[in-house]
């Protein structure tokens, strides 16, 4: 009787990071140019709302995502009460994105695990549904731009997270089976439960750490900070490559 050799997991080869609140502090600067805007700080739950409903249509093909800001915007200040004209609605886009653009921030557990991952030889792929020129400018900006193998924007794709179409479009891009990939990020439907279905490895970085919910979903990993995840990282898809002490 033969004895067939153990099974072992496959080499990770690609790890995909979000952007927004994953590698940015996206939410902090986004709530101060509001308020700066609206002269309220209440207001960002609704913000969201309003986005994330603004998302979903673009996901489900209702609405172009060239226009979802726009329409985002419009619809968010008449929840307020104010109504604006085309070219109003324009000029608060304007002067939100400047203000977002001088409040970006990267949190402090950022370049540690970036330099980590790279001297591990794994590729990096940054995977967002947001704009493109929006996040290619916060990437160079903040210095991010150098680490990434390849960016992946769901307006220049055509799908958006959690679609399974946008993680294999990656993992196409950059040459590796879906299961020697493993995707990070913010969202937990959105991000890890997308990956997971999509057949990455899935990580959900929930940085408040406040989610005590012990229902799960099954495959998911979770982590509280991106100074987690190379220990994670090395426990769970062991046939990653540890950096050498320098």
């Amino acid at each position: 009787m033969t004895t067939s050799d153990p099974w072992a997991p496959p080499s990770l080869r690609l790890v995909c990071l979000d952007i927004d609140d994953t590698l940015i502090d996206f939410s902090a600067a986004g709530r101060r140019a509001l308020c700066a805007l609206i002269g309220r700080a209440d207001m960002w739950p609704l913000w969201e709302y309003v986005t994330d409903s603004h998302v979903a249509m673009v996901v489900a093909g209702q609405l172009e995502y060239r226009l979802m800001h726009h329409r985002r915007t419009q619809c968010f200040l008449a929840e307020l009460g104010v109504l604006m004209d085309a070219e109003e609605v324009a000029t608060f886009e304007v002067r939100r994105k400047d203000l977002l653009r001088r409040g970006w921030r990267l949190f402090d557990d950022v370049l540690p695990c970036l330099d980590w991952l790279v001297a591990a030889g794994v590729q990096l792929a940054a995977v967002t549904n947001a704009s493109g020129a929006h996040q290619r400018a916060k990437l160079a900006d903040l210095g991010l731009a150098r680490f990434f193998d390849h960016v992946a924007i769901a307006g220049e794709i055509g799908v958006a997270k959690p679609d399974p179409v946008m993680f294999h479009s990656v993992c196409l891009t950059l040459g590796c089976d879906p299961v020697e990939a493993v995707h990070v990020g913010d969202k937990l439907d959105t991000d890890a439960v997308g990956a997971r279905d999509a057949g990455l490895g899935a990580v959900w970085l929930d940085r408040s750490a406040a989610d005590t919910n012990p229902d799960m979903p099954s495959g998911v990993h979770v982590v509280n900070g991106l100074d987690e995840l190379p220990e994670l990282l090395v426990s769970e898809f062991a046939r990653i490559g540890v950096p050498a002490q320098r």
